[in-house]
C-alpha cells in the first residue's frame, strides 16, 4: 500500500469513528427521557430485552453506548441484573448490523450519493433548529453521512491496493490466532468493533484478506469490544462489574465456539449466502459468519442466565459491604444525566441512611463513641465527597435546565445529612463531658422524653422519604427545646446542677437541636429533589420550591 494509500485508510477510519461519535450522542441526546422511558418498559421480560438490545445497538450503532446505558438502569434500581443481561445479548446481536451496512451496501454502492445529503440536511437541522432535539437529530444525520463516507474511503483505500491476497490467509492454527490477535488490538485501540469489522470487510472485498483470515478477525473483533466495558468497570459500582462480566462472558463463549466450530460455520455461513443470492466466501457470507457467532452465543448462554446472574450476584460483593463506596454512582452514567440523576436520588438515600443510624444511635445513648461509630461517620464524610464528585460530573454533561436547577438541591441534601451526623457527635461529646453526674429527677426524667421525641422526629423524617405525602411536624419538639434550655438554665442559676454539667447540658441540647433541623431539612428536600426528576412543571419551579425552604 502506497503512501497516499495509508493516508487514505487513516482518514476514512477517522471519519468512519467520528460518524459513529456524531450518530451515538445525537440519538441519545435527541431521544431525551424517552429513551429511558422505553427501556425500562421493554425489558419486562427477557425476550423483550434481548430485542430491545439489538434494536436500540441497530440505531445508535453502538453496542457500548447500550449496554452503558443499561449499565446505568442497573445501578438507578430501574432494571434488575437479569434484564440487563438479556439487554447485553441483544446488543451484541445488534452490532451485526454494521457488517450488514458494509456488505450489502458498503461494496455495492456509491455512498458518497447518500453521504453528502446526509451531511447537509442533518448540518442544516443543527444550525437551523430551534429546539436542542432537532440539532442533536440534526447531529445524528450528519454523522449517518460521515459514517458512511467513511466507508467509502476505506472502500477505495483497500481497492486500490497492490498486496497480494496469498500473503494473508490463514492456513494453520498458529494463522488464525494471529488473526484473531490482530482483531482484538484493533478493537483495543479504536475502541470500537464496528469500526474493526468496517476494515476487515472492506479489505476482503478489495481481495486483501482470505474469507477464513478475515472471520478470524471478526471473531478477534468480538473479543476486543470487551475491552470497553472491562475498562468502564474498573473502579466502577458492583453491578456496573457483574454487567461487564456478562458481557466478556458472552463474547468469550461465543468467540471460542466460533473458533472450534469455524470450518462449519464458514460452511453454513456460505450456503445461506448463497441463498440471498451471493457467492460462497463473498463479504455477505462475512456479514452472515458474524451473525452466526451472536446467534451462536445467544443459544448457549440463553439458558444458562439463571445460573449466571447467581454466580454474579456472589461476586464483587466486597465493594456493596463497604458503605464507604458508592453503590449507585458510575461515571459513566454521567454520558445520560436522566440516568445519572435517578442513581444520585438512590445514593442519597444510602446518605440518608447512614447519618440516621449515627443520630438515632446517639439519641438512644445505644453508643458511647466506640469504633463503630468513628468508622460509620469516616465512611458517611467519603459517601458525601463521592455526591459532591459524582454532582460536579453530572453538572457538566448535557443536562435539561429544569435538572440543572435540582441538582444543587443534592449537595444541599447531603450536607445536611453530614451535619446532622455531625451535630450527633458533638451532643455525644457533650453528654461525656458531663461524666455521668446526677441531674435533679424531674430534669433527668423531661431530658429521656424529649430524646424520645427526637428519635420519633428522626424516624418521621425516614418515613417522609419514604412515603412523601406523610406528614411531619417538628414544631412540637422545637418548642420543647426551649423550655427544657429554660429548665436547666433556671436549675444551674439556682445551684441544683453544678455549672461544668450545665454548660455540657446545654451543648448536648443546642447539638440535638442542630440534629433534628439538618435532618427534617434533608427529608423535605429529598422530597422535592425527587418530585423535580419526574415533574413536568416549568423549568423555574425548581429554583422557586428551594427558595421557599
Amino acid at each position: 500500500m502506497s503512501i497516499w494509500g495509508l493516508v487514505q485508510f487513516a482518514g476514512g477510519l477517522g471519519l468512519f469513528l467520528l460518524g459513529m461519535k456524531l450518530m451515538t450522542g445525537g440519538l441519545q441526546v435527541a431521544a431525551g427521557p424517552a429513551l429511558r422511558t422505553i427501556l425500562a418498559r421493554s425489558t419486562s421480560r427477557p425476550l423483550r430485552g434481548l430485542a430491545t438490545g439489538a434494536l436500540f445497538t441497530a440505531l445508535v450503532q453502538s453496542s457500548s453506548a447500550v449496554i452503558f446505558a443499561t449499565i446505568g438502569f442497573v445501578n438507578a434500581g430501574l432494571m434488575s441484573l437479569l434484564q440487563a443481561v438479556g439487554v447485553i445479548y441483544g446488543a451484541n446481536v445488534g452490532t451485526t448490523v454494521t457488517s450488514w451496512i458494509v456488505a450489502s451496501a458498503g461494496v455495492r454502492l456509491d455512498l458518497q450519493l447518500l453521504a453528502m445529503p446526509a451531511i447537509a440536511l442533518g448540518m442544516l437541522l443543527r444550525v437551523a433548529g430551534g429546539q436542542p432535539r432537532t440539532g442533536a437529530l440534526g447531529e445524528a444525520i450528519a454523522g449517518l453521512g460521515v459514517f458512511l463516507l467513511g466507508i467509502e474511503v476505506l472502500k477505495n483505500a483497500f481497492g486500490a491496493t497492490e498486496i497480494p491476497l496469498e500473503g494473508w490467509t490463514a492456513a494453520g492454527p498458529l494463522q488464525l490466532l494471529a488473526f484473531v490477535a490482530a482483531g482484538f488490538l484493533i478493537t483495543l485501540s479504536t475502541q470500537s468493533s464496528s469500526a474493526t469489522l468496517a476494515i476487515t470487510l472492506t479489505a476482503a472485498a478489495g481481495g486483501l484478506i482470505s474469507t477464513p483470515a478475515a472471520a478470524a478477525v471478526i471473531i478477534g473483533a468480538d473479543l476486543g469490544t470487551t475491552s470497553t466495558a472491562a475498562f468502564a468497570a474498573i473502579g466502577a459500582t458492583s453491578n456496573a462489574r457483574r454487567a461487564a462480566s456478562a458481557h466478556v462472558l458472552f463474547n468469550v463463549v461465543g468467540g471460542t465456539l466460533a473458533l472450534l466450530l469455524l470450518p462449519l460455520l464458514l460452511g453454513l455461513a456460505d450456503a445461506l449466502a448463497q441463498g440471498l443470492g451471493a457467492g460462497a466466501g463473498s463479504v455477505i457470507s462475512l456479514a452472515v459468519f458474524h451473525t452466526l457467532i451472536k446467534l451462536l452465543g445467544v443459544s448457549v448462554m440463553w439458558p444458562l442466565t439463571p445460573r449466571l446472574v447467581t454466580f454474579l450476584e456472589q461476586r464483587f460483593r466486597a465493594a456493596e459491604e463497604d458503605e464507604a463506596r458508592p453503590r449507585y454512582l458510575d461515571h459513566t452514567l454521567t454520558e445520560t444525566p436522566a440516568l445519572a440523576m435517578e442513581a444520585l436520588g438512590q445514593e442519597l438515600r444510602r446518605v440518608g441512611d447512614l447519618a440516621r443510624r449515627i443520630t438515632l444511635a446517639t439519641l438512644r445513648a445505644e453508643r458511647s463513641g466506640d469504633e463503630s461509630t468513628g468508622r460509620d461517620m469516616r465512611a458517611l464524610e467519603e459517601l458525601v465527597t463521592a455526591v459532591g464528585d459524582f454532582t460536579l460530573g453530572v453538572r457538566s454533561a448535557n443536562l435539561p435546565t429544569r435538572l440543572q436547577e435540582a441538582l444543587p438541591l443534592a449537595l444541599r441534601i447531603s450536607r445536611y445529612h453530614l451535619n446532622a451526623a455531625r451535630a450527633a457527635l458533638d451532643a455525644l461529646g457533650a453528654r461525656q463531658q458531663a461524666g455521668g453526674a446526677p441531674l435533679p429527677p424531674e430534669l433527668r426524667r423531661a431530658l429521656a422524653e424529649w430524646r424520645d421525641q427526637a428519635v420519633q422526629l428522626v424516624e418521621a423524617c425516614a418515613r417522609l422519604e419514604r412515603e412523601p405525602d406523610a406528614g411531619l411536624d417538628e414544631h412540637p419538639v422545637l418548642e420543647q427545646y426551649q423550655q427544657l434550655k429554660a429548665a436547666v438554665l433556671r436549675e444551674g442559676a439556682g445551684g441544683r446542677v453544678h455549672l461544668r454539667l450545665m454548660v455540657a447540658q446545654l451543648d448536648e441540647l443546642s447539638a440535638i437541636r442542630r440534629l433534628l433541623d439538618q435532618s427534617v431539612k434533608a427529608a423535605r428536600q429529598l422530597v422535592a429533589f425527587e418530585r423535580e426528576l419526574r415533574a413536568d412543571a416549568p423549568d423555574e419551579a425548581v429554583s422557586k420550591r428551594a427558595e421557599q425552604k
